[in-house]
């Protein structure tokens, strides 16, 4: 009897320990408008905040959230942020709310967030908490008409890389990593309760708006398109700079073989000499000679920050350029 409840509790431990993949992100609506205020009203100044909620199984629930205060990078301001935070947990939980930290969301500008501090801040969380998830909001693509909330998590292969700090090409290709596999964007699911559902239906006006808005087909009124192909041609720049790096890399390895194979073949032909005439050889490797010593092949992370960065852009274009052509053939019967 014994032996199988001592079974029975450790298959329910290990079931414990195995969690299944992380699904979809349920975030309520009130957090989500919580979200888009404190972001609207600093924008265009980057804010972040805390995300609270559960997780069950293999959905994470956002039932609340609060922001952070904005101050300046220093170590005391840093500690009384962190007060601050613990704080705001406390008062939350005396009054019987959530306050299971299950992220952190952070506004945007033109879906500007691939960087190493993103990547840094997860694994800080990810210390403390099995899992957790970065929700992105973009107001300036907001007001494009579309509503630019990602959720986004660290693909489990590339932390194990960055733990180890290798971003060799070596490393990559053993890994079979690139730079598509370092986020995973997770599937973002707003839940509203019934009494708010009929509430926001009691909302929607009864006739629809038929009148032609040929403002939106003038591009000079939004800066948007401007704004991504600035940013994106920065980028191709960063690009090319990374691009610099590994050529001159490759450059001096090569002349480094060069050099070495130049060596190699003077120390056989010294050591033929000295056999013939009845000395030891010489051996034909000399770890102190500069020749030999490994040239460090420069990381790629930063060039796969930048390759995501670019493809954010290009699909920001893609996707405005493309609703551009739809508002162009739905007003195109009105002229």
């Amino acid at each position: 009897m014994a032996n199988t409840m001592a079974r029975s509790f450790l298959q329910v431990a290990a079931a414990e320990e195995v969690a299944p993949p992380l699904r979809v992100v349920q975030i309520e609506g009130l957090v989500m408008l919580k979200i888009i205020k404190h972001c609207k009203e600093f924008s265009p100044a980057l804010v972040t905040g805390q995300l609270l909620g559960l997780d069950v199984g293999s959905v994470l629930e956002v039932t609340n959230c609060f922001p952070f205060p904005i101050q300046e990078e220093d170590e005391e301001i840093e500690a009384d942020g962190a007060n601050y935070q613990l704080e705001m947990m406390r008062c939350l939980r005396e009054v019987n709310v959530d306050n299971n930290t299950v992220g952190w969301y952070q506004s945007t500008m033109l879906g500007c967030f691939q960087t190493a501090e993103l990547i840094e801040t997860f694994l800080n969380y990810q210390e403390n908490i099995r899992r957790c998830v970065c929700i992105i909001y973009d107001p300036s693509r907001s007001n494009q008409g579309a509503l630019a909330f990602k959720a986004l998590k660290l693909s489990d292969s590339f932390m194990d890389l960055y733990r180890s700090n290798n971003f060799t090409g070596e490393k990559l290709r053993e890994k079979n990593l690139s730079w598509v596999d370092i986020f995973e964007e997770i599937p973002v699911k707003v839940s509203n309760s019934a009494l708010i559902s009929a509430f926001m239906t009691e909302l929607e006006p009864d006739t629809p708006v038929t009148q032609c808005d040929y403002d939106r087909l003038q591009l000079s009124s939004s800066p948007f398109l401007e704004r991504n192909m600035e940013f994106l041609i920065e980028c191709m720049d960063d690009l090319s700079v990374e691009q610099q790096k590994f050529q001159f890399y490759y450059r001096s390895l090569t002349r480094q073989q060069a050099q070495q194979q130049s060596w190699l073949q003077k120390r056989r032909d010294e050591n033929k000499a000295r056999k013939a005439a009845g000395e030891e050889p010489l051996p034909e490797e000399d770890p102190s000679n500069p020749i030999f010593k490994p040239i460090p092949e420069p990381p790629r992370l930063e060039s796969f920050l930048i390759a995501n960065r670019i493809a954010n852009y290009c699909n920001q274009i893609n996707g405005y350029v493309a609703n551009l052509r739809r508002h162009i053939e739905c007003i195109w019967p009105c002229v």
